[in-house]
């Protein structure tokens, strides 16, 4: 679980990310950032029903980008707030090639200012 520090809640947040922000679309995920004022890294996550009517599902989704991004996290550019948008395809996905994506979509806009190599054999 993410620290509540990290996570993007309030409606008007998202809103203005939303209209304002940047958007990279990567695969089966788009990125949205936007800076922020604050000197932490917020984070929320976006999985509509148009990917699943079935809830569990939904939230399986959102633990692994939570996860992907919690790992990921002393990695990010401080002073940001990202939403990641899902897109159909995430369901057959597993947690290696999200993570992948996800990674890979946030050096492509730059948030990532250090690579660490994670040994998880």
């Amino acid at each position: 679980m993410l620290a509540k520090k990290y996570c993007l809640k309030r409606k008007k947040d998202f809103e203005r990310v939303t209209k304002k922000g940047r958007k990279i679309e990567m695969d089966f995920l788009v990125l949205k950032f936007l800076r922020n004022s604050l000197d932490v890294t917020r984070i929320g996550f976006v999985v509509s029903q148009k990917i699943s009517k079935k809830a569990f599902l939904r939230n399986k989704i959102k633990r692994r980008l939570r996860e992907i991004t919690k790992i990921d996290l002393s990695n990010l550019e401080p002073g940001y707030d990202l939403i990641f948008f899902t897109k159909k395809g995430i369901i057959e996905k597993d947690f290696w090639e999200i993570k992948d994506v996800v990674e890979r979509i946030l050096k492509k806009a730059k948030l990532i200012h250090k690579q660490t190599v994670y040994n998880y054999a």
